[in-house]
């Protein structure tokens, strides 16, 4: 459980970190060195409602990706990462584990993708970063915890978030993503996390078990996908996966035809509230 220090250690870290100056951030004069909590939030990809809380000590149980983003987002050494995942009460993953980092390099292009909604995964396709554009159209993940943050246990296992497709599509979407688990437990036989993740999926979904079973290895296509938004009403969106060589990251990007009225009612949902 995440104490008291945790939240001061975030604090003094925050302050330590210069802002970038490319990426202004409204309220006027800065009065403190270092990043708002506001930036620190969009650079983690949390909320501020969230940052408070942590620094002030009012949030405990931070998930690992939550501290993961933390220290990314702070440029956290090696030696400062493992100080925070130690505050959290959490141990740093396993040597063999499926990697959970977001290069700088990712992160600065994630960062200009705005007004598009895209989520980053790592290979086992569980959440590390929703950006704003894709919280305003799918809900926050932030109170999600363990296999709710994986998108394909959300899929076979606790359906109702992830959009509908029409039935070639979703026969596509399925096999793609069992596909791809597959192959991340090939390549990270030492992680227990994952081996948990696989089995428990095979023993609540026996469609997965069976795409499991089968062995067969398909590639992600771009998808077509319709979210029912209860602000906007439906949405059709093309949905495509790009995946990130070295981190073996998955990046899901929704996009909707350029003067589109999907693309009015995207707009429309983005659009800061008064």
């Amino acid at each position: 459980m995440a104490t008291a220090e945790f939240g001061l250690a975030v604090r003094r870290w925050r302050d330590q970190i210069p802002p970038d100056p490319a990426r202004p951030v409204a309220g006027g004069v800065r009065r403190a060195p270092g990043l708002r909590r506001e930036e620190l939030a969009l650079l983690a990809g949390i909320s501020v409602d969230y940052v408070t809380r942590l620094e002030q000590g009012r949030a405990s149980n931070p998930s690992p990706q939550v501290v993961e983003a933390l220290a990314r987002a702070l440029r956290l050494s090696p030696d400062e990462r493992a100080h925070l995942h130690q505050l959290a009460g959490l141990a740093l993953p396993e040597p063999g584990a499926v990697p959970t980092t977001i290069p700088l390099a990712v992160q600065r292009m994630l960062d200009r993708l705005v007004g598009i909604p895209v989520a980053v995964f790592d290979a086992s396709w569980t959440l590390l970063q929703a950006n704003p554009a894709c919280v305003a159209l799918l809900g926050d993940p932030e109170s999600w915890q363990g296999n709710e943050r994986n998108r394909i246990w959300r899929h076979f296992v606790a359906p109702g978030g992830v959009g509908r497709y029409a039935p070639q599509d979703l026969a596509a979407l399925e096999l793609a993503l069992v596909s791809d688990l597959r192959a991340t437990r090939l390549r990270y036989p030492a992680d227990q996390r994952l081996a948990r993740l696989v089995d428990e999926l095979r023993g609540h979904s026996s469609e997965f078990a069976a795409l499991w079973d089968s062995g067969v290895f398909a590639a992600f296509d771009t998808t077509v996908k319709t979210i029912a938004h209860p602000k906007v009403g439906d949405i059709t969106l093309d949905c495509a996966v790009l995946t990130v060589a070295g981190s073996d990251l998955r990046i899901m990007i929704d996009t909707a035809e350029a003067g589109s009225p999907d693309a009015d009612r995207l707009a429309l949902l983005l659009e800061p509230t008064a």
